[in-house]
């Protein structure tokens, strides 16, 4: 009984090959027939040719005995270069910014720019404006350095004891959470402080 078992069993493996290998031929051909209907222009045509032994090809060029197949449109679409894409990208961010932005200008009135005054106190005066007038519900707000000093819907400010020296002031604008709207413009001011070298005027004889 076992002499005759192991026949079979090679009967079966030999089938079991044969069926995996048609499989596997059967996706390929679907396969191929995929990737030549992408290929195709819109409204292509495809032979499809069987040969002898039952083998499935697909190809553009017409054969003898080959079967014509009509091809539905492919819809194709050509993707932009990288460096077209981040030009276009910097375009679009810089025009947006500049339609939406609810201010023309955020600026300074005093002082000017890269202006210099004497203050004893170290107390200082800002005064700073936007075009159109300020919003309902947004805020002036002024840094020193690069950090806040305060926020105003008048446009005033006042800075005490300020130390002498070249400082940055920048205003922008933010709304009632404080959340930034939009930024203005920055200044430059040295600010002179009398001491015991630098008096605050010339002494006089």
């Amino acid at each position: 009984m076992q002499l005759f078992a192991k026949p079979q069993a090679s009967a079966d493996n030999q089938k079991t090959v044969i069926a995996q290998a048609h499989t596997m031929n059967t996706a390929k051909t679907v396969l191929a027939a995929l990737l030549i209907s992408l290929a195709m222009p819109a409204w292509s045509e495809v032979y499809r040719h069987v040969d002898e032994d039952g083998n499935v090809t697909y190809s553009d060029e017409p054969r003898e005995g080959a079967e014509e197949i009509k091809v539905k449109p492919v819809t194709t679409v050509t993707l932009p270069k990288q460096e077209d894409i981040g030009t276009i990208e910097i375009r679009s961010s810089g025009e947006e910014n500049t339609n939406n932005a609810p201010y023309e200008r955020i600026e300074f009135r005093s002082p000017e720019d890269e202006e210099s005054f004497w203050s004893g106190s170290g107390d200082i005066a800002l005064q700073v404006s936007s075009t159109p007038s300020l919003k309902e519900g947004h805020m002036y707000e002024v840094t020193l350095d690069g950090q806040p000093v305060g926020q105003s819907t008048s446009g005033r400010f006042t800075l005490e004891n300020v130390f002498r020296g070249t400082h940055e002031a920048r205003v922008s604008v933010v709304d009632s959470r404080g959340r930034p709207v939009q930024q203005g413009e920055s200044i430059t001011f040295t600010l002179h402080r009398p001491s015991v070298q630098t008096p605050p005027f010339p002494q006089q004889n």
